[in-house]
Order: structure tokens, then sequence, then C-alpha cells
């Protein structure tokens, strides 16, 4: 995305719109909030505590010392968006947007999204002074140049608590390659399994990769492959343990997030990843069942034991690709890091995955592909993937990470629309 000087101005406009009346302190505030040994126990394990919600009011709920950072995105954004609180700011925002004779409606939401994302953003540092992670418009997803020129907008809002969050497309890696280089802090989204995070890690060096694994117990649950129990887990820890050994051989800085947590269990089985990002009512359910810290230790060395049935036939869902780093993978991002990356296009990337036979990892989806993903929501339908996941075209990783892009989207044009109908009530805004 070329960037004009009329751009560049109204991006300084934007800049300075945004920050008004805002001024977070960046000082320790733990004389504000309780403590609690349970969560100083997980703490002591080393792992950092996140809460996964934009709701000031739930956050505060269960916020206590221990936390140090918030995720926010799109889904969780549409939720504060749809309740109206912002619909003032949505219409100061488009007169303000309205001095730019060169925007099209199309920019002009994106504008307003950003505007609201780093709005939000900097009331939660400015609450808890806590790091955030603020998501891109699902439009960048695809979008390298778009995506590394709002990431650096969006820390030069807050560079001192802003984590930007990318998602797991060829375009994304390259972008957040870029980014890292230029130490500003990616949160790599939309992962889930150790192949993907040894490649992100390896490859894109963010600071922080996932596994979104209630998603996966949901997938095996959902599709009436068995209960679906320990899927994500061991999915999360098998990446763990791979991301720490490419630290360990100073390959990447990356760190490890547990994220999509659906109760309690899960925290006491996954304590001492190097994150946990959990929704309010998890923490609280956690809290809630009074664990004595003694008993929390660390299981990064648990081996679980997923809850599939055994008539299914595991290598036609390809479950291996959620645990398994294989020689080949391995083998094609070593020759790919001898390459001039600088100079690929995602186009490029795909193709190199392709011709060293892992095109499964990183995916050239097809139109049909990607509208069926679209109509099936977060958790795809496995009779629609069947012939693709046993020709071994895509892995159930990479369909997990389609599935999440689209959910996401699906978010994002809820909200779109939400400004879209704020607008429509007074043209001239």
């Amino acid at each position: 995305m070329k960037t004009t000087d009329t751009f560049l101005e109204l991006y300084r406009t934007i800049h300075d719109f945004v920050k008004r009346d805002v001024s977070p302190n960046f000082k320790n505030k733990d004389n504000e909030h309780d403590t609690n040994p349970a969560w100083s126990r997980i703490r002591e394990l080393g792992t950092e505590l996140w809460l996964d919600s934009g709701n000031i009011e739930d956050i505060q709920h269960v916020w206590t010392r221990e936390f140090s950072a918030l995720t926010t995105n799109n889904t969780l954004l549409n939720k504060e968006i749809q309740t109206g609180r912002y619909d003032s700011l949505i219409r100061e925002a488009s007169r303000m947007l309205n001095q730019c004779d060169d925007l099209s409606e199309d920019k002009k939401i994106l504008e307003i999204t950003f505007i609201l994302n780093t709005r939000h953003a900097l009331r939660l540092v400015e609450r808890f002074n806590a790091y955030v992670s603020v998501e891109e418009h699902t439009s960048l997803a695809n979008d390298m140049e778009a995506a590394v020129e709002y990431a650096h907008r969006y820390h030069a809002i807050c560079p001192e608590r802003f984590i930007v969050k990318i998602p797991f497309t060829a375009a994304g890696l390259l972008a957040t390659r870029r980014l890292a280089r230029e130490g500003i802090a990616v949160n790599h989204t939309l992962g889930f399994s150790a192949r993907q995070n040894y490649l992100i890690a390896r490859l894109a060096k963010p600071s922080f990769v996932n596994v979104f694994l209630g998603r996966l117990n949901s997938f095996v649950a959902d599709n009436q492959l068995g209960s679906g129990q320990y899927m994500g887990e061991k999915a999360t820890l098998t990446s763990q343990a791979v991301v720490k050994q490419l630290r360990k051989k100073q390959l990447t800085s990356s760190r490890q997030i547990g994220a999509s947590f659906r109760d309690a269990r899960q925290v006491n089985g996954l304590a001492g990843i190097d994150v946990m990002t959990l929704p309010p009512k998890v923490a609280d359910e956690f809290i809630s069942e009074k664990p004595l810290p003694e008993n929390i230790t660390d299981r990064t060395k648990s081996v679980f034991s997923p809850g599939i049935d055994p008539k299914v036939d595991r290598t036609a869902v390809r479950l291996d690709t959620l645990w398994d780093v294989i020689v080949q993978l391995v083998n094609c991002i070593e020759t790919l890091e001898i390459e001039n990356l600088d100079a690929f296009t995602p186009d490029d990337l795909i193709d190199f995955f392709d011709e060293h036979r892992c095109g499964d990892v990183l995916v050239r989806w097809t139109d049909s592909q990607i509208e069926t993903s679209a109509r099936e929501g977060k958790i795809p339908r496995l009779e629609h993937w069947k012939d693709a996941l046993e020709s071994k075209s895509i892995g159930l990783d990479s369909l997990m990470s389609l599935a999440g892009l689209n959910s996401f989207a699906s978010e994002q044009k809820q909200m779109d629309d939400h400004i879209r109908k704020i607008l429509s009530k007074n043209p001239s805004q």
C-alpha cells in the first residue's frame, strides 16, 4: 500500500484524535488490585497470565496483580461496538475523516475501525496499565504491505503497551517477519499446531505464537469423533516444547500462548506454559474452586491422551498435523532461510512450500474452499473436507486457521455494518 502525503497528514490527525484525553501513566498499579496465591503459584511456574476480554467490567471482576496483559480481537471488540457505547465516537470520527476528499467508503470504514480499536485498547491500558493485543482489520490478512503499515500505526499510538495481532497467512508471515526485525511486538494469531508454530517462530520470529486449544476440542466433539478432551492440551504442550527448543537453539525468541480456554480444568492442566490468555469466566471458575497452591505443578511434561473414538481413522482426519513436526518441514524451512526472503511475495512463499511438498501447511485456498469455510463458522464440518484431508492437500491445522480467520471476518463485517448503519442515519457524516 503506497501512502500519499494526503494520507500521511490524515494519519497524523487520526493519531492525535485517538490519543486525546487519554493519559496512561505506565506505572505499577499493584496497590489498586488484590493478589491471589493460586495465580501467584502459576506465575512462579513461569506462566504469564493474560485475560481474553475487552469488557472493563468483566476484567475488573477477576483482575489481580498477577495478570499483565489483555487480548482483544474482532469478536471481542464487536461485542463492545454492538452495545452502542461507541456510537458517538463513530459519528465524531466520521466528521473528522470527511476532511479528506480522497477517502473511499471502504477506506473510511477501515479508518473508523482503527480508531475504535486503538481508542478501546487505550482505555484498557489506562485502566489496568496492561499490555494489550490489538488486532488488525481482517481485510488486511492477505495484504502484506497494508498489514505492515497498520502495524506501524498501532505501534505508534502506544509503543509502551500495544502488541499487534497478525493472523497466520502467507502475507501475515512476511509482514510479521519484517515487523519483528524492526522491534515491534507481534502476537501471531490463529495458530493450532506445533508445526505451524515451528514455522512461525523460526521464519517470522514474533513475540508470541498461539494454539487455540478449545477449538480443537470442539472440532472433535462437534464432528462426533470422540469427546475431544485433551486435543488442544496435547497440541499446546507439544507446541510449547517445540518453541522452547527453538529458543534454546537461539533460533527464535517467540513465546507460546495457550488461547481459547474453555474451563478451569485446562488452567491446571497447562500450568507452566509461557502464557495463558483466559476468558474472565474461566479465570473466575478457576478461583471459585479454591485451588491450593501446593497442588498446582508444572504440567509442561505431561502426556495427554486425546479423546478420540478408537474407530476413527486418525490418519484420514490428519490429527498428526496438530503435534508432529516432520523432517520434511524442517528441511523446507532450512532451505527457505538461505533464500532472499525480503524479495518474496505471499504467492512466492506459498509456491515455495508447495514445491517442497509442504503445501498442506501453507495452503493456497480456492474461492470455493474459502466460501465453504465462511458458511461453517469457526468449527469446520468434516464431511466437507474429508477428501482434501485424505489427499493431504490440506492439514487439519491449516483448515482450523482458515475457519478462524473467516470467523473473525464475520465478526468484522458485523462491526463494519454497525458503523455503516450509524453513518447512514446522517449521510453528511
